[in-house]
């Protein structure tokens, strides 16, 4: 099975970050061939400073590599390597109503927060699309939250097969995960926009700090706690086997035990699980050549599918471009 997802370049990347999609994207190189991109077109409906474009780039690909996405096992490379996701973006939107476009919840959602209603956002639907479609990608692994965008994907690659009478596109379907909501500091989604975040690589000092001061009721020592209403047994959840965490529920429950106590255990977990990886990042950043590298050979390698994707689009609806373009 051929596995599609992206990941905007947005800043560090945190527990939220981890936990909702690249612990997915990492066990899934695996089990299945897995393209795996960073959505820098998609970043500049929020980002239009282009150093800090760059560095997010560089740093959602640090990022990956020290945790473990293995270059030689999945596709890992760059959105704008591939410039032919756009040439299809523009090809599925001369199929596609305006309607489809607004009815997108999170085109809704993004207008509420107070994002410009640019073209770019509005239509980010038919880019996502593509990005899906170019790989003839059979699943994309999303939260229920994000299903409509795969529904949309399914209706949009029909409504071209339909138009062209033809069957060039896969019908992708959307790979539920099991990732909860990460809680942040104070609760709430863990979210860069809340600023409640614990990012993958803080010092551990300052991850200790964040996680000391995360918030909790006035439930005193000596009585029973519900770990379910609990920030911090939810991020102990997610380090934890099956066995500790039901001894820590059982602690919770039996009373006489701290919250301090807790968040020490979630602590010296977070170190267990980041600490290798921050060192491998820290050599990562010393040799940049070889994240360029592995993008570009990766990108080559994506574009590649693409390319043969686009001779069919452009067969089925009739574009000619002039022989041996790149």
């Amino acid at each position: 099975m051929r596995i599609l997802s992206g990941i905007q370049p947005s800043g560090m990347l945190h527990l939220g970050n981890y936990f909702g999609a690249m612990k997915q994207h990492i066990e899934a190189q695996e089990q299945h061939e897995c393209f795996i991109f960073i959505a820098n077109y998609h970043a500049l409906t929020t980002i239009q400073d282009a150093p800090r474009l760059r560095q997010y780039t560089l740093d959602v690909a640090l990022d990956y590599l020290a945790m473990g996405l293995d270059p030689n096992k999945a596709c890992f490379f760059r959105q704008s390597d591939v410039p032919e996701v756009t040439e299809l973006a523009w090809i599925l939107s001369t199929v596609t109503g305006k309607g489809l476009m607004e009815r997108a919840v999170s085109y809704k959602d993004k207008i509420a927060r107070g994002l410009p209603a640019s073209m770019g956002l509005f239509s980010y639907p038919i880019l996502q699309a593509a990005d899906i479609l170019i790989y003839r990608s059979n699943a994309v692994p999303v939260g229920k939250d994000q299903a409509q965008h795969i529904e949309m994907t399914a209706d949009i690659a029909g409504y071209f097969n339909n138009t062209y009478k033809c069957d060039v596109f896969v019908i992708p379907v959307a790979k539920h995960n099991e990732a909860a909501v990460v809680p942040g500091l104070d609760g709430e989604k863990m979210s860069k926009s809340y600023g409640n975040t614990i990012d993958l690589f803080e010092d551990p000092k300052s991850a200790k700090k964040k996680i000391m001061s995360i918030k909790t009721d006035s439930t005193p020592v000596a009585d029973p706690k519900d770990p379910t209403k609990c920030n911090v047994f939810a991020l102990l959840r997610l380090f934890t086997d099956a066995a500790e965490r039901a001894e820590w529920e059982k602690r919770y429950r039996a009373g006489g035990m701290g919250y301090g106590e807790a968040k020490k255990r979630l602590a010296e977990l977070f170190e267990a699980k980041f600490g290798p990886a921050r060192e491998r990042r820290g050599q990562l950043v010393k040799d940049t050549a070889y994240v360029e590298d592995v993008l570009a050979a990766n990108g080559r390698k994506a574009r590649a599918v693409a390319q043969g994707v686009m001779e069919d689009v452009r067969a089925a609806c009739g574009i000619v471009v002039a022989k041996g373009q790149p």
